[in-house]
């Protein structure tokens, strides 16, 4: 039996260890795509995750709408079955909010962030295959956090105690990760992941930067996030 690809167990140790972690009210359901969505980020890193690559674009945490349903950063449905090819069957959380079901390839509503940011891949780059020869896409957290009210928490409005051990499992993660692919550049797409990475990677001889975050809530963003990422590569020196 051939041995797993190397970020897929760069995922499958991550996976482990924030198992064993736990988080208080408010927080209510935590989801983590990569056990129950693990087929389809397999395909996703098998795919796309070759060593060198350029640069590596680092997310925050999954999306309920995303990497939630598909398993993939950033992981619009259409935009991972349409245009990357992927489609594998999809498990169900542990522990399932009712507000949020996780139905894979059938959830019938997209994310606007992944649909931003692949979007943009595919109409600088053409076939994924292109795109995928210079930059990889990860996030820095995987799992999803909600409230009762099924609405999502992002990992920095977690407690200290709560996010200390988290990024300790997450930094060795992204360490790992950046010592596979040998990247020149990683970038935080958004502040939090590239202030996790400027912590993460001390030492490691990578350049820093960041672009825009494509989410909804970003008023600039909803001005024309393609235009903004372009200009912040292009001033970083890499389109």
């Amino acid at each position: 039996m051939p041995e797993p690809h190397p970020l897929t167990m760069v995922a499958d140790r991550l996976a482990e260890c924030v198992r064993a972690l736990s988080f208080a009210e408010p927080i209510t359901h935590v989801y983590n795509p990569l056990v129950y969505a693990r087929a389809a980020h397999g395909q996703y890193v098998e795919r796309f995750g070759c060593a060198p690559r350029e640069v590596l674009l680092l997310g925050m945490n999954p999306g309920p709408f995303g990497m939630a349903q598909t398993g993939v950063p950033f992981g619009d449905v259409g935009m991972v079955r349409d245009w990357m090819g992927i489609r594998a069957s999809i498990d169900r959380p542990d522990r399932e909010h009712p507000k949020r079901p996780v139905t894979g390839f059938d959830c019938p509503r997209g994310e606007v962030s992944g649909r931003r940011l692949w979007g943009w891949a595919r109409e600088r780059f053409g076939a994924p295959e292109s795109f995928f020869a210079r930059f990889y896409v990860a996030n820095y957290c995987p799992l999803v956090f909600m409230r009762e009210s099924g609405a999502n928490v992002t990992p920095d409005k977690l407690p200290e105690n709560e996010r200390t051990p988290l990024n300790a499992a997450c930094d060795q993660a992204l360490r790992d990760t950046v010592e596979y692919l040998k990247p020149q550049w990683v970038l935080g797409v958004g502040g939090f992941a590239a202030r996790r990475a400027a912590e993460a990677l001390q030492g490691l001889g990578v350049k820093l930067g960041q672009i825009p975050h494509p989410s909804p809530a970003s008023p600039a963003a909803n001005r024309g996030w393609a235009a903004l990422a372009e200009k912040a590569l292009r001033e970083q020196g890499i389109l």
